[in-house]
């Protein structure tokens, strides 16, 4: 679409312009749960980085010189920072979740929004995140185990086909759109879209958003968000959801510069209660562009499938068990591949049970997922076209004779927690193993190790008498490679919205 367009609805058209054109900024947000901001910062500082915090984004920082890509330091590769637009990041504030909510993210991938609504919530309650794209699935669910996030429930299906059965205290709507928001990337120069793509993504806007109302609990929060500029998208969306759904527009106010929504466009009207959405532009924030108008649900004493809500959601949520259901595992056998876990990793890294204190194990193909849910509610699900996929992060392995093998994820998870068993490496003799190579050392090691380089556990390993290997798999083994030595690329894995 032409940008011009908008010149009579955007305050300040040429700083706009100017702030369109200009390349992006790196900007990155810390894992608030594993770090401090002021720790991370000065980690950061120490190896050449010139950081700017960001006035009203508490843990978000803007780089603003430094000697590498950020995805290319430690910090990134031990999950320890996010890379994320500065727009994106006004998002689960204005969400808003507490520990202890249920959250739902009905287009979540790759998992900005939600890893930020997870640490504001400290890990306590449950986030569901759910994605149709297969490929940005993977991202999502990378960035969840990198992270180390507990309280993360992925499921992979169609927001607007999201089975019934459970209410939410809060829903997010980070709906597909035409991302005029993202010009930056391209020079300044807005997505090409058809008009029947513009057909067809409102009419999936509204059905997200609609889906998102009959989701929420009387009383609970929805938050719709586009990176796009154009009105049809954003106001005339909410507008006609306003019009005939049980939701009420709650003004927002927002800790940065931002435009309030409009209530008119080329001579369409919209509810005059939008005037209380915001607009985000460029130059607000030297990011790219974002739209969000926050819906409280109403009681209106709507029924489900001839019930009052209330009384359809009453024991919807139900205790993670400890078998993934529909694994065929007795649970017996599954609590005896969590003590053996437990054991070996007392044993082999000094890893005590009191670690995952308040926190649940459930079994899965053979392997352990970790997670902090006290419920979910996939055993009231209505069968659809959808599945789970996983539940906090996979956390431990069992090989072919049943030993017990901690994940890469695991150990970097519980870092300084490791207090045995970790083996202490160069940078020439990490970057010999991750090359497929082994290195022999003078002390006495044999059997499962933690890899520590600069003071922090990057991978498993193991010792047998032909030296130290690596068991970072391969792929992670490549990005590893480049963390450490500097050159290279890592993967591509889509941290930013």
């Amino acid at each position: 679409m032409d940008l011009g367009r908008y010149r009579a609805v955007i305050p300040e058209w040429s700083r706009f312009l100017e702030a369109a054109s200009r390349a992006e900024p790196t900007v990155f947000r810390v894992r608030t749960g594993r770090i401090t901001p002021d720790a991370l910062a000065d980690r950061m500082r120490a190896q050449g980085y010139r950081l700017r915090a960001l006035e009203g984004m508490p843990a978000f920082f803007q780089v603003e010189e430094g000697p590498r890509p950020v995805s290319l330091t430690l910090e990134h590769w031990l999950g320890l920072i996010y890379v994320q637009q500065a727009s994106t990041g006004v998002a689960a504030p204005a969400l808003a979740p507490r520990p202890g909510e249920r959250v739902l993210d009905l287009c979540a991938a790759p998992g900005g929004k939600t890893t930020h609504a997870t640490d504001l919530m400290d890990d306590r309650g449950c986030v569901v995140a759910a994605d149709v794209s297969e490929g940005r699935l993977r991202g999502l669910l990378g960035n969840v185990y990198r992270l180390g996030h507990t309280g993360v429930f992925v499921v992979s299906g169609d927001g607007r086909d999201f089975p019934d059965g459970a209410l939410f205290d809060r829903v997010l709507v980070d709906a597909p759109c035409s991302g005029e928001g993202t010009l930056r990337r391209r020079g300044g120069r807005p997505p090409e879209q058809s008009a029947s793509f513009m057909r067809y993504v409102t009419r999936a806007q509204a059905a997200l958003l609609r889906r998102a109302v009959r989701l929420t609990r009387p009383g609970g929060t929805i938050l719709y968000v586009t990176c796009t500029f154009a009105p049809e998208e954003n106001e005339g969306v909410v507008s006609e959801v306003l019009a005939d759904e049980p939701v009420e527009l709650e003004p927002l106010s927002l800790p940065v510069p931002h435009a309030p929504g409009l209530t008119a466009f080329e001579g369409r009207r919209f509810d005059p209660r939008l005037e209380g959405a915001a607009r985000i532009y460029p130059h607000h924030l030297d990011s790219g562009g974002l739209f969000l108008a926050r819906l409280r649900r109403l009681d209106d004493g709507g029924t489900r499938g001839g019930r009052a809500a209330s009384e359809a959601d009453a024991g919807a949520w139900s205790r993670v068990p400890p078998v993934f259901p529909g694994d065929g595992m007795e649970s017996a056998e599954a609590e005896t591949l969590v003590a053996r876990a437990l054991e070996a990793l007392d044993d082999h890294f000094g890893v005590g049970a009191g670690v995952f204190g308040g926190m649940g194990w459930t079994a899965r193909g053979g392997r352990l997922w970790l997670h902090s849910l006290a419920q979910w509610p996939l055993e009231a699900w209505e069968p659809g076209r959808w599945r789970p996929l996983s539940v906090g992060f996979r956390a431990v392995e069992f090989d072919t004779r049943g030993r017990s093998r901690p994940t890469n994820d695991l150990l970097q998870w519980l870092g300084r927690v490791v207090v045995r068993g970790a083996v202490d490496l160069e940078t020439s003799e990490l970057v010999a193993l991750l090359d497929g190579g082994a290195v022999e050392r003078a002390e006495e090691l044999y059997g499962l190790l933690a890899l520590r380089w600069s003071g922090a556990v990057v991978g498993r390993g193991v010792a047998t008498s032909a030296g130290v290997r690596s068991e970072v798999p391969r792929a992670r083994a490549a990005d590893l490679r480049s963390v450490i030595t500097g050159k290279g690329s890592v993967t591509p894995t889509p941290d930013d919205d």
